[in-house]
């Protein structure tokens, strides 16, 4: 089964947590703190694979979660650090943050990876740090800290898998114009051919080897139709395969039987909606493949066809892929184009939030909610009352100085705070004495 878009959830391991600890041994009765760390999240890294060539394994498993690291023991041993999730995705994979999409459910995320090479990880949620043993809380004044640090959450992400498929040259046209009868002719690829539309329901790729001259990867892009770039028919569902080629193989029925079109008229509609899609394709070679032969051309078309092309550049071809004739000609035309034109570049990554390091001072939000309470809020006051012991003097003492040493006591008074004041950090609430 052919499947080239899917979204799914991605976690990795939270870290784990750091251990309250105090040696204890035999003639050593001040032993002191000795609670190992919490060991590190496992990442979820996605890792490029050329035997795999559709994400029909994400189709029905939706969330992925790497390992949450072991918790910090006594004796200063160090909890186990989570496995990496290794995602093994196709080559061409697009990665990108969260599933929203336009009005033609075209997903419109910001790129976070593009996975355009094989077997180069490329870590997309990097796991929690482990939380601290007690035995980097001890100071001279507080020899015996009974409070550790709890280890960090991973990270989570909505991610939308495309796949866009890798090759040198798309064939693209109306249904029934041939396209699939041209790749089985120069190709080993054995795709369905039928005298009916929307036969090729999957792109299909072949390489084609040239005597003397470069192989590269065709691909045979199911049949586009009008209103396509807008999700008409197969839509852009197969649209995106056609934005990592170099060069495209436009293939037109010369004997006219595409409806009433005439093959210029095909060729300026199917042009219509590769614009549409991604303006940038248009700026791609086009050979042009009037296909057919053996059942006639007519010359007035040819010299329509001709005369357009002419005006874009674009050599024109006239070939019969159910006999072969001129199709060796053409696939050489496309080995010289692709000589002459560089590789296209990859979809380069536009959203690094995740990548971010943390920032040391975070900030912290003290506000006031009404007459006789304040609120306090932040991401380090919540992560410092998550390993300090309230209960304890010294904790309690430690947790004061924090407050004190960023500024938030402060705050408060600037605010106005009088004692007996009630101040709320998260689920904590104490009354306020100078």
């Amino acid at each position: 089964m052919f499947v080239d878009t899917v979204k799914i959830t991605i976690e990795s391991g939270r870290g784990g947590h750091g251990n309250i600890s105090f040696r204890r041994e035999k003639y050593v009765p001040n032993g002191g703190p000795d609670g190992g760390d919490g060991g590190k999240g496992g990442d979820v890294v996605f890792v490029g694979d050329t035997g795999i060539n559709t994400l029909v394994d994400f189709r029905y498993k939706k969330n992925f979660n790497a390992e949450a690291g072991g918790n910090g023991g006594g004796s200063k041993c160090k909890g186990k650090n989570g496995n990496d999730l290794i995602l093994k995705v196709p080559v061409g994979t697009l990665i990108r943050y969260g599933w929203e999409t336009d009005e033609t459910g075209k997903p419109t995320g910001l790129v976070m990876a593009d996975i355009s090479s094989a077997n180069e990880p490329r870590i997309l949620a990097k796991g929690g740090r482990g939380g601290r043993g007690n035995q980097h809380f001890a100071t001279p004044s507080r020899q015996a800290p009974k409070f550790s640090e709890d280890g960090k959450a991973g990270r989570s992400f909505q991610v939308t898998l495309e796949l866009k498929l890798i090759a040198d040259v798309g064939i693209i046209g109306f249904p029934n114009a041939g396209k699939s009868t041209l790749l089985s002719r120069v190709t080993k690829a054995n795709p369905k051919i039928a005298n009916y539309k929307f036969t090729t329901l999957a792109p299909n790729l072949g390489v084609v080897r040239l005597h003397n001259e470069q192989d590269f990867v065709l691909a045979d892009i199911p049949g586009l139709i009008e209103g396509a770039s807008t999700g008409v028919g197969l839509g852009f569902d197969f649209l995106r395969h056609i934005e990592r080629t170099r060069a495209l193989i436009h293939v037109v029925d010369g004997a006219m039987l595409e409806g009433e079109l005439t093959p210029l008229q095909a060729l300026e509609k199917i042009n219509a909606e590769l614009l549409a899609f991604n303006p940038t394709l248009l700026e791609r070679p086009q050979l042009i493949a009037m296909n057919k032969a053996d059942l006639s051309i007519d010359e007035d078309y040819l010299n329509e066809v001709k005369s357009y092309a002419a005006q874009k550049n674009w050599a024109v071809y006239t070939i019969s892929a159910a006999t072969s004739e001129g199709v060796d000609e053409l696939m050489r035309g496309a080995a010289k184009i692709l000589a002459e034109t560089p590789q296209t570049t990859d979809f380069e990554p536009d959203y690094e939030l995740y990548f971010e390091k943390e920032r040391e001072e975070e900030f912290i939000t003290v506000e006031k909610v009404k007459d006789g309470r304040y609120r306090v809020e932040g991401a380090g006051i919540e992560r410092l009352l998550g390993y300090t012991n309230m209960a304890d003097e010294r904790g309690f003492a430690f947790f004061q100085k924090y407050m004190r040493d960023r500024g938030i006591i402060e705050r408060l008074e600037a605010l106005g705070i009088e004692e007996n004041d009630t101040v709320q950090i998260y689920e904590l609430e104490f009354d306020y004495w100078k």
